[in-house]
C-alpha cells in the first residue's frame, strides 16, 4: 500500500513538471537587455515574427525621437541604447499592419503581438514606393524616337525608351517619392475636377516648384505623360495592386539599428546633411549635424544627437536684392493652399565639412546675373580669358561653429555638389549640376582664408578632350563643331557629382544624362586631369556605361582609385580605369566609348517597370557614397546607393545588395549619406552613417502636413539581439 501512494505521489510530481515544462514553453523566454533597452519577441497567430521591424517613438525629449529594429529568426528584438523617456511601441512589417501602440520604458521586458494583414491590398499599403511606381506604364519601344503632338504624343526629344524612363527617375522622382501614399492618391481638391488627366494638369501646377514640372511634361510631351499619370493612378484607385512583393530584411539586414530625430519644419525639406569631413571620418566626434534645406528656406537645421536638441541658424546673402522663392509662380496646393510655404533665398544645396569642423554650403548669396566683372569677357582672370562667365546660380559659404561666423564667396561658376581634395591647398571642387555652363570650378581655400581674396582663389576650366592624341592641352574645337585633327574637342558637359581620386591628381565628375539634359549629352563620367598650370593645361578623359545602363547620378571613388556611380537603368556601375585596354587619347575619345571593358554593373532589387523588357528594375537611387573606412561595419570600401525608390540605402557588399529600408515614417528619401566614427574603442556603437529625408514634399509621406523632416544614424549590430 505505502509502495502505491509513493508511486502515485512521484507521478503527481511528474506530470506537475510536465505541465509547468510546457507552459515555459508556451511562453517566450525573456530576452537580455540592459538598463537602457527594450527587449522581447514578437509573435502573430501564426507563431514567431521573423524579419519584422520594432519602432519605438516618443515626445518626451526636446525633439521627437524614435529608434527601429528588426526581429531575428525567432522573433526577438532589442531596442538599445534607448534616452530616458516613455516610448510607445509597436510592430510594422511586410505581410502585417501596424499593431496596436503600447507604452514601455527603457530596461523593460515587453513581448509584442503582430497583426497580420486581413487583406492583399492591407499588406500592400506597407510596400515601398518602387513597387507602386513600377505600374506607371511606359511607352513602348516602337513608339520611340517620338513623332510628337501631331503624333504619337511623345517629342521628339524622346529618341529612346531610356530618354523617358531617366526622366521619369531623374526629373520626377529625384525631387519627389513618386510611389509614396500622397502621389499614387490624387488628393480630393484635384480629383472629379474634370477628368483624371485633368486632375494631374492641376497636380503638377501646384505649389511653387510647378516651373520644374512643367520642364519635365515639355519633355515628355505633357498630353502623353498625363495621360500615362492618370491611368496608374486610375488603376490603383480601382483596386489595381503591385505585381511583386518585397521580401522581408534578411541575413545582415536584421542587425541593422535606425535612429531619427525630427528637425527642421514641415513646411521645409531637406536636400542633405552633413556629420564628418568625408575624408576623416573621426572629425567632429560627437559633434552637431548641420543640413542643407535648398530651395525652402534660409534656416540651416542643427541637431545635437548627445542632448536630443534640434535647432536652427540663418544662412545670409550679401546682396538685399536676391530673390525670395516665395516670389515664385505657384498654383494651389492641396496640402497648404495658396500659401507660399517656401522662402527661401539662398538655395542651399549641398554641404561638407571640412578638418577643423567648418561646415561648407552650396549657396545663393547673391541675384543670379549679378556676376562681378572679373569673371566676365575683357577680364584678365586666367580662366576668365579661356571661358567668361556672365552669370552663376549658385556660390559658396562656410560657417565656423567655433566662432558662429559666415563667409559668404562669390564665385563666376556656379556650384551644386562639392568635394575636397587632398593637396596642399586643400582644394574645394565644385559640380555645377546644369551642363550648360561647360566648366568646372575649384576654391583654393588655403590661399582663400590666407588672403581673403576670392578672386584670385578660385578657378574653372572648360572640359577639353585630347582628340589630336598628343598628349597636351591644345587649341580646341567646340561641341557642336566636327572634330579636327589638329585640334582638341570640348565637351559641352559639366559635373553633378564631383569627386576627387584617392589615388592621384585627378579629379572624376559624372555628368547628367539623356533625358535631363538639355544638351542632350550621353551621361559622362569624366576624368579631370589639371595639369601643372590649370586652367591652362586641363585635360579631361570620358566614358559612357554599356549599352544596357543609362542615367548616371552621383559619383564616390574607393581607396583602389575605382569610380561607382548609379544609373537610372536600375544599376549600380563600377569604373576601373585600370582595365582599360586601348589608348585614352584620339578621336575616339570623344565618343566615351573606347572602355567598356572598365565597367561592371549591378542591377538593383525590385521589380522592372511596366512596359520595359530590358535588364534593369524599377528601382532609383539619387547618389551614391562609398564607405572607404567601414564607418557602418559592412567593410571597407562598400559603395552604398540612396535608394529612394526602395527606400532605403543600399549597400553592395560581395557582389550581393544588402537593403538597409527604412520603414518609418513610409516615404524614406534620401540624397546623401556620410559615416563618422565617434569612438573607435566602442565597436558598432561608436560608429554609423547620418542621412536625412530629401523629397522636397515631406508632406506627401506618413504623417502628412505634421509630419518634420528627420536626421537619421544608421548602425549595424554583429547581431540583431546586441545590446
Amino acid at each position: 500500500m505505502k509502495t502505491r501512494i509513493i508511486l502515485a505521489v512521484i507521478a503527481i510530481a511528474c506530470l506537475a513538471g510536465a505541465y509547468t515544462w510546457l507552459g515555459a514553453q508556451s511562453r517566450p523566454a525573456a530576452v537580455p537587455i540592459g538598463a537602457t533597452d527594450i527587449g522581447g519577441v514578437v509573435t502573430s497567430s501564426k507563431g514567431p515574427e521573423a524579419g519584422v521591424w520594432v519602432i519605438a517613438e516618443t515626445t518626451g525629449l526636446p525633439t521627437k525621437f524614435a529608434k527601429v529594429v528588426v526581429t531575428d529568426d525567432r522573433g526577438r528584438y532589442v531596442i538599445p541604447e534607448l534616452p530616458k523617456a516613455s516610448y510607445s511601441v509597436w510592430v510594422r512589417g511586410y505581410g502585417l499592419v501596424d499593431s496596436p501602440k503600447v507604452t514601455s520604458t527603457p530596461g523593460s521586458q515587453l513581448n509584442l503581438t503582430a497583426t497580420l494583414a486581413p487583406t492583399a491590398a492591407a499588406a500592400a499599403e506597407y510596400y515601398p514606393g518602387m513597387y507602386w511606381y513600377s505600374m506607371l506604364q511606359i511607352p513602348d519601344k516602337s513608339q520611340f524616337p517620338g513623332t510628337g503632338p501631331s503624333g504619337n504624343g511623345i517629342m521628339p526629344v524622346m529618341k529612346t525608351q531610356a530618354y523617358w524612363i531617366d526622366t521619369v527617375k531623374n526629373s520626377c522622382q529625384s525631387c519627389h517619392a513618386l510611389g509614396s501614399k500622397g502621389i499614387r492618391t490624387v488628393p480630393k481638391e484635384f480629383a472629379g475636377k474634370g477628368s483624371s488627366a485633368d486632375a494631374w494638369a492641376l497636380r503638377v501646377q501646384a505649389g511653387q516648384a510647378k516651373n520644374n514640372m512643367a520642364i519635365s511634361l515639355a519633355r515628355f510631351g505633357p498630353k502623353k505623360a498625363l495621360d500615362l499619370f492618370a491611368d496608374w493612378t486610375d488603376r490603383i484607385a480601382k483596386g489595381e495592386l503591385p505585381s511583386a512583393k518585397p521580401e522581408r530584411p534578411q541575413g545582415l539586414e536584421r542587425n541593422a539599428v535606425y535612429s531619427m530625430w525630427e528637425w527642421s519644419t514641415p513646411k521645409a525639406y531637406l536636400h542633405d546633411a552633413i556629420s564628418t569631413d568625408k575624408r576623416n571620418p573621426r572629425v567632429n566626434a560627437n559633434g552637431l549635424i548641420y543640413g542643407s534645406p535648398e530651395e525652402s528656406t534660409d534656416m540651416v537645421p542643427v541637431l545635437n544627437p548627445v542632448t536630443n536638441e534640434a535647432w536652427q541658424i540663418k544662412h545670409p546673402f550679401r546682396d538685399p536684392k536676391t530673390p525670395s522663392n516665395s516670389e515664385l509662380p505657384r498654383g494651389r496646393s492641396a496640402y497648404w493652399g495658396d500659401e507660399p510655404i517656401w522662402d527661401g533665398h539662398t538655395s542651399i544645396h549641398n554641404p561638407l565639412m571640412d578638418e577643423q569642423g567648418r561646415a561648407w554650403f552650396t549657396a545663393r548669396i547673391r541675384p543670379i546675373n549679378a556676376n562681378p566683372d572679373f569673371c566676365k569677357s575683357g577680364s584678365d582672370h586666367p580662366s576668365a580669358k579661356l571661358v567668361p562667365l556672365e552669370q552663376s546660380v549658385r556660390q559658396l559659404s562656410v560657417y565656423d561653429p567655433k566662432t558662429e561666423k559666415w563667409s559668404l564667396i562669390n564665385t563666376c561658376f556656379s556650384t551644386q555638389h562639392l568635394y575636397f581634395a587632398k593637396d596642399a591647398n586643400n582644394t574645394l571642387w565644385t559640380s555645377a549640376g546644369n551642363p550648360d555652363s561647360g566648366v568646372v570650378g575649384w576654391l583654393n581655400t588655403k590661399m582663400y582664408f590666407q588672403t581673403g581674396d576670392e578672386a584670385k582663389s578660385q578657378g574653372w576650366t572648360p572640359i577639353i578632350v585630347d582628340t589630336n592624341g598628343n598628349g597636351k592641352r591644345d587649341e580646341w574645337v567646340e561641341a557642336n563643331q566636327p572634330l579636327d585633327p589638329n585640334k582638341d574637342k570640348r565637351i559641352m558637359a559639366a559635373f553633378y557629382g564631383v569627386q576627387p581620386s584617392t589615388v592621384d591628381d585627378s579629379i572624376w565628375g559624372q555628368a547628367m544624362d539623356v533625358g535631363f539634359s538639355r544638351m542632350d549629352q550621353p551621361g559622362y563620367i569624366i576624368r579631370l586631369v589639371p595639369g601643372s598650370n590649370p586652367p591652362q593645361t586641363t585635360l579631361a578623359e570620358v566614358y559612357v556605361p554599356p549599352d544596357i545602363g543609362f542615367g548616371s547620378r552621383g559619383i564616390d571613388v574607393d581607396t583602389n582609385g575605382v569610380v561607382w556611380t548609379t544609373l537610372s537603368s536600375g544599376h549600380m556601375a563600377s569604373f576601373d580605369r585600370r582595365k582599360c585596354k586601348g589608348p585614352f587619347n584620339g578621336p575616339q575619345a570623344a565618343t566615351g566609348k573606347h572602355c567598356p571593358e572598365g565597367w561592371a554593373l549591378y542591377q538593383m532589387p525590385g521589380p522592372q517597370m511596366k512596359g520595359v523588357t530590358d535588364p534593369g528594375s524599377a528601382n532609383h537611387a539619387y547618389y551614391l557614397w562609398v564607405d572607404r573606412y567601414n564607418t557602418l561595419g559592412l567593410g571597407a570600401n562598400i559603395p552604398i546607393a540612396q535608394a529612394n525608390g526602395s527606400e532605403s540605402l543600399l549597400a553592395l557588399v560581395n557582389g550581393k545588395f544588402v537593403d538597409l529600408h527604412i520603414p518609418y515614417p513610409m516615404g524614406l528619401f534620401t540624397k546623401n549619406v556620410d559615416g563618422r566614427i565617434d569612438n573607435p574603442n566602442t565597436g558598432w556603437k561608436g560608429r554609423g552613417l547620418w542621412t536625412t529625408h530629401g523629397t522636397r514634399t515631406v508632406f506627401h509621406n506618413e504623417g502628412g502636413t505634421q509630419n518634420k523632416p528627420r536626421a537619421f544614424h544608421i548602425q549595424m549590430r554583429p547581431d540583431p539581439l546586441a545590446h
